[in-house]
């Protein structure tokens, strides 16, 4: 807070964010104290209604707030056309259904605006200093106000070194610093060292090296420095010290006047205790000597142990590089099986539900089937309207035919996809379940589903992929005699024997020749099939145990001896 005075001639206090402000360039400070420099802030303006400084003439009545009556501070007009301080509106504002004090007029804040005129005219007014209290008579326009206040000598300040509570006049700073702060420098008159006032006590009476104190054995010396102490207590004459030999047995304590007579008259003695302490450690060092020489013994074994240790240990790691390069192969591997695993169970649902709507169709189709052997009936006998109804009918029954064949194509496909993604194996060996085998015949004989392919296999986690193919009404040669079985490269390098046979003991084996396109890296996603096209006849297929619940399983082995690594 800062002392000023209001219009009417009252002392009041103007808050201000205070901060210790420099010095002015008159004022003589003796040295070596040296002061910080303080602001300030231009944010003199109060906190709450108007300006209550000591103006030079009384201000107009147009420049005073209709509810502090004072001098306004950030005017606001309204648009009654009365000026108000800012913290005065907006007490207004604040409450219910406000009105104007000087003629009862509803207020509304969107329509009260900053009066920037009336601004710029008040803070050119002139003002007495606001430390004229103090005995400041500086005159200046009220904006002025805070730069003077930088560098007025009757502005109130507290102490600049900080700590101390005491605030004075700018320009008794220099007296304050030199004679009264209790926080003030001084040196020590002793040892000439620098400190704040409060601490020189404590300093003499515990640290301070050259301050004076007396022997604690009352002995001639009365008054030596303090840092001399400890050397005194060696030579005192009255110290009370024990026998330098004490380590060796000794037990004499006694005055250090006392101690020289000790040591000329148990020389012998002291001498005795040295030669019993010192073979003892020969003793000792024998000892250990033997100690040392057993450990060496077990050294070469020990460093042998060592050796290995670090071997079986680079081994160990080897492998633990390889389990994490194989567990980071096998956790990718197993992210695409369940991958693979929920699309298995989306197409088993599609599958279920296709099947459903064609089992729906077949029986629409029975029943217009029926309807249309009925009609058929009656145009026999010659009924007129039956061959109006016949066409539409028979157009219908070739639609549905056409939709149950869409149907039965797709229920095919997503049949195919559903054991292709069902299983597969990872040692080099199929075991294909073909199920609904004269379904599928069938389909093959009226060129619907020419072929079929097995689920991918593998010869390995890390191996080769591929799969089989196979012509229920056979292909090439064996076309409409034959079931057809192929194999097919689906990826990486192929130079192995394999084998294709169907269980219960029929089977065929073929080698592969390394220069046909069948056995090379695949550019697409899979090879040119190559296998039997003669593989099993369908006649003895058929006739045989061979199919069972309509059903049949193909068994494909690859001999993996002679595979590269992929």
């Amino acid at each position: 807070m800062s002392a000023g005075r209001s219009a009417d001639g009252r002392e009041v206090q103007i808050p201000l964010q205070q901060v210790a402000p420099s010095l002015a360039t008159s004022l003589t400070v003796a040295p070596p104290i040296t002061l910080p420099s303080h602001r300030v802030p231009a944010g003199f303006l109060p906190l709450h209604e108007g300006f209550r400084d000591h103006f030079v003439e009384t201000p107009e009545p147009k420049y005073c707030c209709e509810v502090c009556r004072l001098v306004l501070c950030q005017p606001r007009q309204t648009e009654c056309g009365h000026r108000f301080c800012q913290s005065c509106i907006n007490s207004i504002l604040s409450q219910s259904n406000p009105v104007c004090p000087a003629d009862m007029e509803p207020l509304f804040k969107d329509k009260i605006f900053r009066d920037v005129c009336c601004h710029r005219e008040i803070m050119a007014l002139k003002v007495y200093c606001r430390s004229e209290p103090n005995g400041c008579q500086e005159q200046m326009s009220l904006h002025q106000i805070p730069d003077h206040l930088n560098v007025c000598p009757f502005f109130e300040v507290p102490c600049p070194l900080g700590k101390c509570k005491e605030r004075m006049m700018r320009k008794d700073i220099p007296d304050h610093l030199n004679w009264k702060c209790k926080h003030r420098e001084t040196t020590c008159e002793f040892c000439k060292t620098k400190m704040p006032l409060t601490e020189l006590p404590k300093h003499k009476e515990t640290v301070c090296p050259a301050f004076p104190v007396s022997c604690p054995n009352h002995c001639s010396f009365s008054s030596l420095p303090r840092s001399e102490l400890s050397n005194h207590q060696h030579d005192c004459p009255k110290a009370q010290v024990s026998c330098q030999f004490l380590h060796y047995g000794c037990t004499f304590k006694g005055l250090n006047q006392e101690m020289r007579q000790h040591e000329s008259t148990f020389a012998a003695e002291h001498l005795r205790l040295m030669a019993n302490r010192n073979s003892l450690l020969e003793n000792k060092v024998e000892d250990i000597k033997g100690e040392m020489m057993e450990r060496y013994k077990v050294l070469p074994a020990l460093s042998s142990r060592l050796s290995e240790l670090e071997n079986q240990n680079e081994e160990l790691r080897d492998k633990n590089r390889q389990m994490e390069q194989k567990l980071t192969t096998m956790q990718k591997l197993m992210s695409s099986h369940s991958e693979k695993l929920l699309e298995v169970e989306l197409e088993l649902r599609s599958l279920r539900l296709l099947r459903e709507e064609v089992e729906d169709l077949r029986g629409t189709l029975e029943n217009v089937r029926t309807r249309l052997s009925a009609l058929e009936q009656g145009g026999r006998t010659g009924t007129g309207s039956s061959s109006h109804t016949l066409a539409p009918l028979e157009t219908q029954l070739n639609r549905h035919d056409d939709m149950l064949s869409v149907h039965e194509i797709r229920l095919a496909d997503m049949d195919l996809r559903f054991q292709v993604l069902e299983t597969a194996s990872y040692n080099g060996t199929l075991i294909w379940k073909i199920r609904d085998y004269k379904r599928r015949k069938q389909e093959a004989v009226a060129a619907k589903t020419l072929s079929l392919y097995s689920q991918p296999f593998y010869t390995g986690y890390f191996g080769y992929k591929m799969c089989a193919r196979v012509y229920l009404n056979g292909d090439g040669m064996g076309k409409g005699t034959h079931l057809s079985l192929f194999f097919v490269v689906m990826r990486g390098e192929y130079d192995s024997f394999g084998s294709l046979r169907l269980l219960k003991h029929l089977g065929d084996a073929f080698k592969p020749d390394p220069n046909s396109s069948s056995f090379r890296r695949p550019a697409a996603e899979m090879n040119i099939a190559s296998g039997c096209p003669l593989f099993v006849s369908q006649s003895v297929l058929e006739t045989g145990s061979y199919i069972k619940d309509d059903t049949i399983f193909i068994k494909v082995t690859v001999d993996t001896s002679d595979l590269p690594d992929p």
